[in-house]
């Protein structure tokens, strides 16, 4: 659910690359970004429907909005992806590194294959991205880059070692690269969401889900709208101190340091 209230347009003239941006966290972030004034590039690799429907909320609530379809784990898709929206939408100033998959696999299943592609989307893909819009955000001296990991990265997940390792990729990855960038002004910080009520958790049983909200002190599961605040303030000036940090949301469930 998308909070429908219309903040100030703080983003008004900035282009915005959302990868993933078809459905749930990645859709809801590019509502809340368009409600801020921004002009919304909505990627997606195989739900151009969904992106479709993404574009025609986003412009109904006044904003810009363009899909481009690649692959983020390939580097001439997103080479392409760049370029267009580079062209119809202008040069991207924010980037959000949302596009990821998560299966669900026990130790025994977990193969070589799996690895690979969950490391390929999940890690690569977002360095793949990043560097190819990282130029044209130092010419300018202005990019501001926020970077989708999850609890998974903070403890164990017998039941999803692949994507645990990917998302603690993520946070490492945030680290390092948020201080080799910001000299260029180039600003990067990471969001680590909990349970979110969307498709994802579609074929997770209930009682899952249960026990999920019993060990959460918040006694619920997250909204896509309150994942897309943190980012929404992770990419404005509100947050021009914080650098290379890692944003926990998720209900209590973890808790750093």
């Amino acid at each position: 659910m998308v909070n429908a209230t219309m903040p100030e347009p703080d983003f008004e003239n900035r282009t915005v690359l959302v990868t993933g941006g078809s459905r749930g966290i990645g859709r809801a972030c590019c509502l809340r970004l368009a409600q801020a004034g921004a002009r919304i590039a909505i990627n997606y690799h195989s739900r151009e429907d969904d992106a479709a429907e993404t574009a025609r909320l986003v412009t109904a609530a006044g904003a810009r909005a363009i899909t481009a379809q690649a692959n983020v784990a390939d580097e001439q898709s997103v080479a392409r992806m760049v370029a267009q929206v580079n062209d119809q939408l202008g040069p991207i100033d924010m980037l959000v590194n949302n596009a990821g998959i998560f299966e669900y696999v026990t130790p025994e299943s977990t193969t070589l294959d799996h690895w690979r592609r969950t490391i390929d989307v999940n890690l690569t893909g977002l360095y793949i991205v990043t560097w190819a819009v990282k130029d044209q955000m130092a010419e300018r001296r202005f990019g501001r880059i926020v970077n989708m990991s999850s609890i998974s990265a903070l403890r164990s997940r017998p039941y999803g070692i692949a994507y645990a390792a990917s998302k603690a990729g993520v946070i490492a990855f945030t680290k390092s690269a948020s201080e080799a960038l910001i000299p260029f002004g180039i600003r990067m910080n990471a969001v680590a969401p909990g349970l979110i009520e969307t498709e994802i958790i579609d074929d997770v049983d209930q009682p899952v889900i249960d026990r999920i909200v019993d060990q959460t002190p918040m006694k619920r599961i997250g909204q896509a709208d309150e994942i897309a605040d943190v980012v929404h303030f992770l990419l404005s000036e509100a947050s021009r101190f914080m650098l290379g940090q890692t944003v926990v949301a998720c209900g209590g469930r973890v808790m750093l340091p």
